[in-house]
């Protein structure tokens, strides 16, 4: 399988009236995408934007966005990815925080007077994207002459991607993805899924599909392996019950991926088996992935969940299940993320560095060419994990999300999981809060099944009392309409924080 810059290139050699992405019911083709990022190409050439050269792009799950990806890393630029979600300060900040050497946004973006001072204040172009790429801000300067001039170029690991992480417990920071670990970890999804490299017509072969928004490395790595393979792709603007299970009935795809809260939609929207007859199995993965929703989930459908665990700094997936491991080994091993792909080594310690016996829970440490500092080198996660005898992994939760409750540790995860077993919560999420007595004790943030904003606190506190020990039980249980989500639908930390501290002003 060609490299990815590679493979972009190799995009050229595609007739011009071929489908390449499908959107809101309607295909774009080839040529038309190739015009707008042959558009993108000449005005970054014509202002000095050039290989090496980073370029902030504000990106949603539009045509625009994917020409833009062709464009900038078809010729080696570096793309600085800007979340659309953001509300305007924010995003004005990230790009001053980023300073690009130019930056790409839709037209409406524009008339956000911060994002667009932001901008002029930097001295750079701007360019309204989907307005034949009109220069929107003009730069105080040429800004060519030091466009390659980076501190990874320097030490020979020029950037693909600079991405943000998803910043769901704390403040996110972006990590710089190289082409080394890119090209590494696509090597890894394809020996994982036994990808055979069969030759074809470019965008041909089956359709695709693209649920994640791309600002996140799920829905960017959906992209860019449907662009490296040369697949056509469905792409939706967001995700939606009725939008996902139509595309999977017109398109009738093997696999596709379906975050955790994506599939409780669909089980809660009672979809008919019958409209999901193509698929062989789902991917899931972007957060905790319940056993108990995987079991409901394939108990409804006899379709096997293929849970994948990554992050944002190891571009991706570095462990997860296949068909065959499912078969063989789910009911035995259900709880665990897989087992590692080819080319990655895991180990679990202790908080000295020693590595742990098989079955003992420590910090996850991750070796593989996916990873910013190679493949010699053991990279330390976040992450409390154990590894059984016959190599399955299992996360067994964060070491940075312990609770720490007079002196007893508390796993969110673990107080969540128990309040999504009662009838009435569609989701949860745990945190914790300072406490004078305690050092801290756990607060739980739910989602009703019927959308309603009253519970019986004292009852579902009884209920997990049966499941938890009387440590993990949480003080207090807020209900919102919805959990906030970033763009994997992770629970975004800070907007969670945000909604509780108004109910506890409301009910002052």
């Amino acid at each position: 399988m060609a490299g990815i810059r590679e493979a972009l290139r190799g995009l050229w050699s595609a007739a011009d009236d071929a489908r390449m992405i499908q959107q809101d019911g309607r295909w774009h083709t080839w040529g038309e995408v190739r015009a707008v990022a042959e558009s993108i190409d000449r005005e970054l050439i014509r202002v000095g934007a050039t290989e090496g050269a980073r370029v902030g792009v504000v990106l949603g799950n539009r045509v625009e966005s994917i020409a833009a990806l062709v464009a900038l890393l078809r010729n080696g630029r570096t793309i600085v990815t800007l979340n659309p979600m953001q509300p305007p300060a924010r995003l004005a900040a990230d790009v001053a925080a980023a300073a690009p050497v130019a930056v790409l946004a839709p037209g409406a973006q524009w008339e956000s007077v911060e994002f667009r001072s932001a901008t002029e204040t930097l001295g750079i172009d701007g360019f309204a994207i989907d307005d034949g790429m009109r220069r929107v801000v003009r730069a105080a300067s040429m800004v060519g002459a030091d466009a390659d001039e980076s501190p990874d170029e320097a030490v020979g690991a020029p950037v693909a991607v600079e991405m943000f992480t998803s910043g769901t417990t704390g403040p996110p920071k972006r990590i710089p993805l190289t082409w080394r670990q890119l090209d590494a970890a696509m090597s890894a999804v394809h020996g994982h899924v036994g990808a055979n490299g069969a030759v074809r017509d470019p965008l041909t072969g089956r359709v695709a599909l693209v649920t994640l928004a791309i600002v996140h490395i799920g829905g960017m790595w959906g992209v860019l392996q449907a662009l490296t393979e040369a697949r056509p792709f469905v792409l939706l603007p967001r995700f939606t019950v009725e939008g996902w299970v139509s595309a999977i009935e017109e398109h009738r795809p093997r696999i596709a991926s379906l975050p955790p809260a994506a599939m409780r939609s669909v089980l809660n929207a009672d979809v008919p088996p019958g409209r999901l007859s193509s698929l062989r199995a789902v991917t899931a993965g972007t957060t905790f992935v319940s056993p108990d929703l995987a079991d409901e989930f394939i108990g409804r459908y006899e379709i096997p969940v293929l849970i994948v665990y990554g992050a944002t700094e190891f571009s991706g997936a570095v462990a997860g299940w296949t068909k065959p491991m499912h078969h063989q080994w789910w009911s035995s091993k259900r709880g665990s993320v897989g087992r590692p792909f080819p080319g990655v080594d895991l180990q679990v310690v202790d908080e000295t560095g020693e590595r742990l016996s098989v079955g003992e829970t420590g910090r996850l440490q991750v070796r593989s060419g996916q990873t910013g500092s190679g493949a010699s080198e053991w990279v330390r996660t976040s992450d409390l994990a154990h590894i059984d005898a016959d190599g399955f992994l299992y996360i067994d939760g964060r070491a940075d999300d312990a609770i720490l409750r007079g002196g007893f540790k508390v796993q969110p995860e673990v107080v969540a999981s128990a309040l999504r077993r009662h009838s009435a919560v569609l989701d949860a999420t745990v945190y914790g809060r300072p406490d004078d007595r305690l050092g801290e004790v756990p607060i739980a943030v739910v989602e009703l099944v019927d959308g309603g904003r009253t519970l019986d606190e004292d009852e579902v506190k009884q209920f997990v009392r049966e499941h938890l020990t009387p440590y993990e039980v949480p003080v207090t249980i807020h209900v919102v309409e919805s959990l906030p989500r970033s763009a994997s639908l992770k629970v975004d930390r800070r907007r969670l924080l945000e909604m509780v501290a108004e109910l506890e002003s409301s009910t002052v």
